[in-house]
Order: C-alpha cells, then sequence, then structure tokens
C-alpha cells in the first residue's frame, strides 16, 4: 500500500508541473497587423443546428478580415437551419449552402460534411468551425498571421467554455482537466512524437495546399474523434501542427443540460487516454479516491502535500481555460463522479455498438 501512495502522490506531481507548463509557457494569438489579403474559406458542417447557426454567420459577417468565404454544409437537417442559412445568402453574397444528397456507406456526417466543403473551396486557408462557436472579429486576420509565422499546416484552438447550468459546470470542466494535466500543450508545435498531439474540431486552420495532399477527412471519414488523428496523422509526416487554449477570440457553449454532456463527452473521452477503457478507469479512481491509501500509509504531512498539488492542478487549469476558480473547486467532486458517468457512458456504448448522436447511430 505504501508503494501505491507514493505513486499517486508522484503522479498528482506530475499532473501539477504539466499545468504548470501550460500556464507558464501558454502560447497567445496576438493582435496582427499584417496586410495579408488571401481568400480564406470558412467551412461549417451543421445538422439541426437552428439554434447557433445564424448567429455564428452573424460573427463572421462581422469580421476585419473580409476576403473571406463562407460555405455550409447541410446535412439533411430537419430543423430551420436551412432557412435560416438561407437568410444570410441573401444578405452576404460571400455565404453559400450545400445540401447533403445522403451519407455513403463507411462515412460519419461530419468528416462527410468537411470533406465535401473542402472540395468547394477556393482559399489558401480552409478553417472549419462548428456552428455552436462564437468569435470575435480579429479572429481570422490573427489565426492566418499565426499559422504563417510558424509554418503551420494545422492550426486548432480549443475555445472558452460558456457554461450556464450547474449540469454543464459539472461536465465540461473535465475536459480541459484531462488535457492540462496530461499534455504539456506547447509541445504538441516543438515536439515529433505523435502521443503529444492535440487539436478540437471547433476550430481547425488549414493550409489548403497541405490539406488537398493530405485530405485528412477521408482518411478518417469513419473516426468519431478526427480531429485528434488527422493531428497525429500530421505530425507523423512532419508537418507542423499548433494548438491554442483558452482564447478570447472564441468561445463555445457546447452543451446546455448534464445528460448532453454525458452523451457528447464520451463520444470522445476515451481517446484522451490512448483509447484504452483500462487507462481511463485507472485515471478516474487514482484521481477521485487516491487520497485513500496517501491517508493510511503516510504521513499527515504527505497527505497535505497530496491535498495542495490536487488543489492546485485545479486552480491552475481553471485560470488557463478562463473557467470560475472557486466553482471549479467546490465542484472537484461532483466533477469526478461526472467524469466516472462519462467514462461507464462510452463503454456502455461500445458494448452495445450504440451511439445516438443527432438522430443517426455513429458507433
Amino acid at each position: 500500500m505504501i508503494y501505491l501512495a507514493w505513486f499517486i502522490i508522484a503522479f498528482s506531481v506530475i499532473q501539477l508541473l504539466v499545468a504548470l507548463s501550460n500556464l507558464m509557457f501558454q502560447q497567445k494569438m496576438k493582435h496582427s497587423n499584417s496586410n495579408s489579403n488571401s481568400l480564406v474559406s470558412i467551412l461549417i458542417p451543421v445538422r439541426n443546428e437552428e439554434n447557433n447557426i445564424g448567429k455564428l454567420l452573424n460573427d463572421l459577417q462581422k469580421q476585419d478580415y473580409e476576403n473571406i468565404e463562407i460555405i455550409v454544409f447541410d446535412d439533411q437537417s430537419t430543423d430551420n437551419t436551412e432557412n435560416i442559412v438561407g437568410n444570410s445568402i441573401a444578405n452576404d453574397k460571400r455565404i453559400k449552402l450545400i445540401s447533403s444528397k445522403g451519407l455513403p456507406e463507411g462515412w460519419l456526417g461530419k468528416n462527410y460534411g468537411c470533406y465535401n466543403l473542402a472540395k468547394q473551396s477556393k482559399g489558401k486557408y480552409i478553417l472549419f468551425l462548428d456552428a455552436d462557436v462564437r468569435v470575435k472579429n480579429d479572429i481570422i486576420l490573427n489565426s492566418i498571421s499565426l499559422a504563417d509565422k510558424h509554418s503551420l499546416g494545422l492550426l486548432s484552438i480549443f475555445p472558452k467554455q460558456e457554461m450556464e447550468s450547474i449540469g454543464e459546470r459539472i461536465t465540461v470542466p473535465n475536459m480541459n482537466y484531462i488535457l492540462l494535466s496530461l499534455l504539456p500543450i506547447g509541445l504538441v508545435l516543438k515536439s515529433k512524437f505523435t502521443a503529444l498531439a492535440a487539436a478540437n474540431g471547433q476550430f481547425m486552420l488549414f493550409n489548403s495546399k497541405i490539406y488537398t495532399e493530405t485530405n485528412p477527412h477521408e482518411k478518417f471519414k469513419n473516426n468519431r474523434v478526427e480531429d485528434i488523428e488527422i493531428a497525429r496523422y500530421y505530425k507523423q509526416k512532419g508537418i507542423a501542427v499548433g494548438c491554442l487554449t483558452g482564447d478570447d477570440s472564441i468561445s463555445c457553449r457546447m452543451y446546455s443540460s448534464f445528460g448532453e454532456a454525458v452523451n457528447g463527452f464520451s463520444k470522445n473521452v476515451i481517446n484522451f487516454f490512448g483509447n484504452s477503457f483500462v487507462v481511463a478507469i485507472l485515471f478516474w479512481i487514482i484521481t477521485s479516491f487516491g487520497f485513500i491509501p496517501v491517508l493510511i500509509s503516510l504521513e499527515n504531512s504527505m497527505l497535505t502535500l497530496y491535498l495542495f498539488t490536487v488543489l492546485t492542478t485545479r486552480i491552475i487549469i481553471s485560470v488557463i481555460s478562463k473557467q470560475n476558480v472557486l466553482l471549479n473547486c467546490f465542484y472537484i467532486v461532483p466533477q469526478q463522479i461526472a467524469l466516472g458517468l462519462i467514462i461507464y457512458k462510452a463503454f456502455e456504448n461500445k458494448l452495445k455498438k450504440q451511439h445516438q448522436w443527432k438522430g443517426r447511430n455513429i458507433s
């Protein structure tokens, strides 16, 4: 038991050091005065997004960077999405709509949408956005300037997550916690190791020449975590990948309830752990009950050290992610319970080979 206790303390210290490195070396997009005027293709796959797409299109029409084309791929929406896009087209001829004629066998809907969007794009850069993100008016210019500066084939940004309900507050921060306590984000760009790869499909900016040569959405056409797989694939091929977190220029409210969040995150949570349920479960057990072996086997001072590292890690990650520090500390226990439920839901879906998302089985 004593060896287990020391292992748990060591693991908590490693998490703290990773989080601290992400805070100290956090890269931010700076305001750019670049005179670049290359065409940027903004590509948005949608399915039943009537509550979001109008707001995003409104944000994009206000961009400081004007040489853009905006293409929306409607994947057989059954709500008012198509009409909302149509109204935006009437006000801005830079916006186009493609309607899906059906999903071919072997494809997931979003991946197929991205593939078709890319085929229709003409820009030097292609930017994939999810419909539920909100963007500030300087994000296009600043992101392409950063991509050019580092000669990136792919730049991905993890948006600041907006949360309103208690259900969101005890689920959404778990993804930031896992990512920022296990992965030194700065090494995504600097390291050649594919294990140090991360990306978020909510914002993925590609060099279009490299995208066309690699055709990543077709390569990963049936992968639910195609964003991370594309980042790993690019690193394997020696293509530079950059990743940012907590940038003020982009935000997102992913889910509106506890149930939505559990169902949504269960699609990809295991990928954070190398697609291993064993590793995911061990992580949850250690981070939920690690205090017990420490309390039983070691002196009180070691328990104090352990609790200090756990709490400090949460505080640092909350700061990086621009989340409420006090609420994240207050909700540590419910967040761990929620993480357990997300992992359980992922395991259950795998056994049943059934995961419903927007009216489709994506297992």
